[in-house]
């Protein structure tokens, strides 16, 4: 029998046509993946993107599992199987992603809705499809090349990290509907480099027929029948814009940062925070002053039209006027642009000086060359008084020596009027207790923090976490004196805005502020000298309770007061409504009011802490670490929540991220036991150390992908934007893991001595980032954009570099000791555990921070090292799979 790598030891034309088939297919994978979340997040809602492509890499999983039972067939029919696999995955890529889209289902509906289960069902049996395809190939291709399997695998992470780097490139020049050709082409030339490699002349022919023929149905099969390339959710903010009757798109801009689109419409009135008291006192409301900027489908951000002098009056009515009632031509710094309305407020209310920053280099690509903004705005970004920093403002504001007299932070993100799913757990470090404490730093003597935060929730959630956090960056720099630096006021299900000012308010700025939140018919939630009395909202907390769980809440509280004989249950048997909730003493105050009252009382007199563990949702201060408006459902309540998902409907995010867990850690548990069901007594029965196999892989697995998933959002503290976080995290990871790979190959002979010192270096390497990493990206968030990149290009590379080694020696040492099976299984197994870790990421980094995630990670390593020794006991008997090579 011919030796089963014959085929690719032929000439060195054909060696490398090899390799950069097999990288160019692993590109179109890693490529397919970013797309899917593309589409996903302009569609629908990214979470469900998320979980799409976690349980679509499961596929791999599955393609292993069948491999490893039926590992002799594959091998005899390596060249049939390779062949079909690769000629399908072009053309199903396109087919499934098409089919997604005529069967889209809306999030906010899956409780209610039975046909939206099937629907989600249907697309995650879709998109499974192509990655079965390309698992099967990248399988088949592992296999034969199990001896040499280092310079294989260092193709397909290099292959994978360079078409990654690709795919952002083309994000510059390709909207989300066609994004499905890029890895379409990826795929297209790889597919024609390896039947070249094999020398299979006929099976080329027939797959450059069928990549001409799915390019050809993604362009013209819509395009002649009306079907959709991408279906967006009705409940995206750009779908209500696009049914307006007098809608117009003024412009879209396409870039890795996002779809950004601006729609000009008469039914768009965005006024965040606008006082009710402005309709009856302007002599005339601005007409048409909005346009809607939309990032991704999601917005609307206003943008505000340039007010000529008699109407810009209308200023006052908003909630971020406060801080221009204290001072007189100040020096501003507005941390985000965004739609420009903070700005617009700044440059109109007298401000001597502006200075205004925006990570999002498209939104300043959009008010700087097209020309209806221009003209719209006033070209304000050209203003004389302006100046334009192009980079986030939390970082500026932390590194510069410049002081200003007030500071703006405000809605930094979309209005939305509807969400499609929920709050997405996604990393906000312009909120965060660090970031709070460098606004304030930068203050100058007696300048204000205006920070103007979205209240639309009942009961209140991000508020609560937005006082806590302020309170703990002014305890930072203030010391325990700051009952007199706060005032705080909010409008029911609209905005909060909290002032902070360095020095403390003075009777008359606080007098000022009460009179002008009167004027405004605002609710005052917190101001020096505020009284409250917390026996004014005896049962508060505990209805709140109530509100989410029913009676049982009340039943389990030891100071709830003990319920009427007439409220245990209604006559049929169900739990009766909760009563209405406790106000203030005064009868108009509403609950959300006394519950932002009863906060900032626990706050500034202590208390809060006792507070937050009795309230329903989780109000921990944000931090670098755990930087999230999101994941409010405290773990012990999960249980609580999962019949009534109705009333948390904001909170899919984190409970689909906790469904994906479960899923994932089911789906791996079967694809482990599988292959030893079906083979135990032929196969595994004479496998030595198979647990110890199976949690070295598992340990791979997880900590590779905690690693890269834990960097991605650690990362955007340096360079701000979680898309070139995510470019520069994935290419550096996969390209310098490539190179690891490939060096591996040098430590096989000795790979017993040399490995443990490795995994030491790895675990310890995580460990240190773990504890220390935020604040070396604190200081690089200051230096050029361009050293920054370089920067943490050079932070990713040692740990990449070393985590590239114990895959690929454990793999070939199993191929070289002939255990096929077990090399099939344990590549399976990875997989599976690489689903199961990306899933825990963001679990483990809201309940305990990103830090927790590195430093399991290293966990994960250092636990691999005993695991790692029986990977190399050789078979127990001499009827192997085939003869075994000396290590």
């Amino acid at each position: 029998m011919p030796s089963p790598n014959d085929a690719f030891h032929a000439d060195t034309r054909a060696r490398l046509d090899l390799y950069l088939a097999v990288g160019l297919i692993a590109g179109a994978v890693i490529a397919l993946q970013i797309g899917i979340m593309r589409v996903f997040s302009v569609g629908s809602w990214a979470h469900f993107g998320s979980l799409v492509v976690s349980l679509a890499m499961l596929g791999f999983g599955l393609t292993s599992a069948v491999m490893c039972v039926a590992k002799d067939w594959f091998e005899r029919h390596w060249k049939g199987v390779a062949a079909g696999s690769v000629i399908l995955f072009g053309p199903v890529m396109v087919a499934a992603n098409l089919g997604a889209q005529q069967i889209p289902f809306n999030a906010i509906f899956l409780v209610s809705d039975p046909a939206q289960k099937w629907k989600l069902a249907g697309n995650l049996g879709l998109y499974l499809l192509p990655f079965l395809c390309g698992a099967v190939f990248l399988g088949t291709v592992f296999l034969r090349a199990s001896t040499f399997f280092n310079r294989v695998y260092f193709a397909d992470l290099t292959g994978s990290g360079l078409c990654g780097l690709l795919f952002l490139g083309a994000l510059y020049v390709v909207t989300p509907e066609d994004l499905i050709l890029v890895p379409l082409a990826l795929w297209f030339i790889g597919a024609v480099l390896w039947f070249r490699a094999i020398r299979q002349t006929a099976p080329m022919l027939v797959a450059v027929v069928a990549g001409l023929a799915a390019a050809a149905v993604h362009i013209w099969l819509p395009a002649t029948t009306g079907v959709p390339k991408l279906a967006v959710s009705d409940y995206k903010g750009v779908a209500y814009a696009r049914k307006f009757p007098d809608n117009r798109q003024v412009t879209r801009i396409v870039s890795p940062f996002g779809d950004l689109q601006v729609y000009a419409s008469s039914y768009l009135h965005f006024a965040p925070g606008l006082s009710d008291n402005a309709a009856f006192n302007l002599p005339k409301m601005p007409a048409n002053a909005y346009l809607g900027l939309y990032i991704d489908g999601e917005g609307p951000n206003g943008i505000i039209r340039d007010l000529p002098a008699q109407e810009t009056a209308y200023y006052r009515y908003l909630p971020m006027f406060y801080p221009y009632l204290l001072k007189d031509k100040p020096e501003t710094f507005v941390v985000q642009f965004g739609g420009g309305i903070s700005t617009s407020v700044a440059l109109k209310s007298g401000s001597k000086r502006v200075t205004v920053a925006e990570g999002n280099p498209t939104v300043l690509e959009a008010f700087r060359t097209v020309q209806e903004l221009k003209d719209f705005t006033g070209d304000i970004l050209a203003k004389p008084n302006l100046r334009v920093i192009d980079h986030d403002g939390r970082i500026h504001l932390a590194s510069t020596r410049e002081r200003y007299d007030i500071i703006d932070l405000s809605l930094a993100d979309s209005a939305g009027l509807s969400s499609p799913g929920g709050f997405a757990i996604t990393e906000k470090y312009a909120y965060t207790r660090e970031a709070m404490a460098n606004y304030m730093r930068a203050l100058d003597k007696d300048g204000i923090l205006s920070v103007t935060l979205w209240n639309k929730e009942e009961p209140p959630k991000s508020v609560l976490k937005l006082y806590a956090t302020m309170v703990a960056a002014a305890g930072e720099i203030d010391g325990g004196a700051f009952e007199d630096r706060f005032f705080a006021v909010s409008t029911y299900l609209s905005t909060a805005t909290v002032l902070y000012k360095r020095g403390g308010f003075t009777e008359a700025e606080v007098a000022k502020l009460r009179a002008h939140t009167k004027a405004m018919s605002f609710d005052e939630v917190y101001s020096p000298g505020f009284v409250f009395d917390p026996a004014s909202v005896p049962n508060l907390l505990t209805q709140y309770r109530a509100q989410l769980f029913g009676e049982e809440a009340k039943a389990k509280d030891p100071k709830a007061p003990a319920p009427s004989a007439d409220s245990s249950a209604s006559a049929d048997g169900a739990a009766p409504e909760a009563e209405p909730l406790d106000g203030d003493a005064a009868p108009d105050v509403l609950p959300a009011t006394s519950m932002g009252r009863l906060a900032w009382h626990r706050l500034i007199h202590g208390g809060f802490s006792a507070l937050a563990a009795d309230y329903v949702f989780d109000t921990r201060p944000l931090t670098n670490d755990t930087p999230y408006f999101a994941a409010y459902v405290k773990f012990a309540d999960l249980p609580g929540v999962l019949d009534r998902l109705e009333l948390v409907q904001d909170e899919w995010g984190y409970l689909l991220l906790w469904a994906t867990l479960g899923m994932a850690a089911i789906a791996a548990s079967t694809l482990v036991l599988i292959p030893l069901v079906f083979g135990w007594r032929t196969i595994f029965s004479r496998y030595p150390g198979k647990s110890l196999t199976i949690l070295y892989f598992a340990c791979l697995g997880a900590g590779y992908i905690m690693v890269e998933v834990g960097l991605i959002a650690h990362f955007v503290l340096a360079l701000s934007n979680a898309t070139v976080s995510a470019s520069i995290l994935i290419t550096g990871m996969l390209v310098f893991s490539g190179l690891g790979s490939y060096v591996s190959e040098h430590v096989l002979g000795r790979a017993k001595a040399i490995m443990p010192v490795v995994f030491l270096a790895i675990g310890a390497i995580l460990i240190l980032y773990g504890l220390h990493l935020d604040k070396v990206l604190d200081a690089i968030g200051a230096w050029p954009y361009g050293l920054r990149l370089v920067a943490c290009f050079g932070l990713i590379m040692p740990p990449a570099f070393l985590m590239g080694m114990p895959m690929p020696v454990a793999m070939t040492s199993l191929g070289r000791l002939g255990k096929d099976h077990m090399f099939l299984w344990a590549w399976g197994i990875n997989g599976c555990f690489s689903v199961l870790g990306a899933a825990a990421v963001p679990v483990i980094a809201t309940a305990f921070g990103l830090s927790t995630v590195l430093e399991v990670a290293g966990g994960a390593y250092l636990l691999a090292i005993p695991a790692f020794f029986a990977v190399l006991l050789p078979l127990a008997s001499s009827g192997s799979d085939r003869p075994a090579r000396a290590l």
